[in-house]
């Protein structure tokens, strides 16, 4: 789930990056981040299956987004997650890293189910653009996303569609 959190981060900050129109433009892009670290869990001490964790996970965009001729480069995703049972809800922040070496800041919510042994499965939120460095200054947005995380490769896939637009 978390890395579901920082594949969207990611690819809604890619978004935002694939067009440098004034008008809404719609985008899309794929991101693929490693195993959360660190990664801090505690429990909440009410029921064997509630939890809390703090976590951090490294992002690829595999798609990248594309926006004013600059393309996503890679990013980071911080978020806090809450474990209850085979469900969880999660909310962070997305920080995109462009080619150019311009940043988004990207901050999502979103819930999962998780399997039995506690590794996410699938998720799906929503995040927007909050602010930005370079071109990315003043840019909004919003986006929905979901993801998938691979028990075999430890890897986590995040979708992304949105639209987002440019200041003037």
């Amino acid at each position: 789930m978390r890395k579901l959190f920082c594949l969207l981060v990611a690819a809604g900050a890619a978004s935002l990056w694939s067009a440098g129109a004034v008008a809404q433009t719609k985008v899309t892009g794929t991101h693929a981040c490693s195993k959360p670290d660190p990664q801090h869990t505690l429990p909440a001490g009410d029921r064997p299956d509630h939890s809390f964790v703090v976590e951090q996970l490294k992002c690829n965009h595999t798609k990248a987004m594309e926006i004013g001729g600059d393309k996503s480069k890679d990013g980071v995703a911080t978020d806090m997650v809450e474990l209850s049972g085979p469900k969880s809800h999660f909310h962070g922040v997305y920080v995109m890293t462009m080619q150019s070496g311009d940043k988004a800041f990207l901050p999502y919510q979103g819930t999962g189910v998780t399997s039995k042994d506690g590794k996410e499965v699938a998720s799906k939120g929503t995040f927007s653009f909050a602010s930005g460095t370079g071109k990315l200054k003043g840019i909004t947005s919003t986006y929905t996303f979901s993801g998938t995380y691979n028990l075999n490769t430890t890897r986590f896939t995040v979708k992304l569609t949105g639209t987002y637009k440019l200041p003037k």
